[in-house]
């Protein structure tokens, strides 16, 4: 077990799913679901890349 990165800062959670939201500014708020619009778009084009290589994947094998 190592102890050296025990002193690293730890980094801070953007947005955590569930978190209480009541302590957070209007601009927080804004903020946070802008960063969320962010993430979903990520993602999206994440999902969609996987699809198109899984596609390809299939017609080379079907030939």
């Amino acid at each position: 077990m190592s102890f050296i990165d025990d002193d690293r800062p730890q980094k801070k959670v953007a947005h955590e799913i569930g978190a209480d939201l009541s302590t957070l500014s209007v601009d927080e708020l804004r903020a946070r679901v802008e960063l969320l619009r962010a993430e979903i778009v990520r993602l999206e084009a994440e999902a969609a890349s996987k699809t198109s290589t899984r596609s390809a994947a299939e017609s080379l094998f079907r030939s």
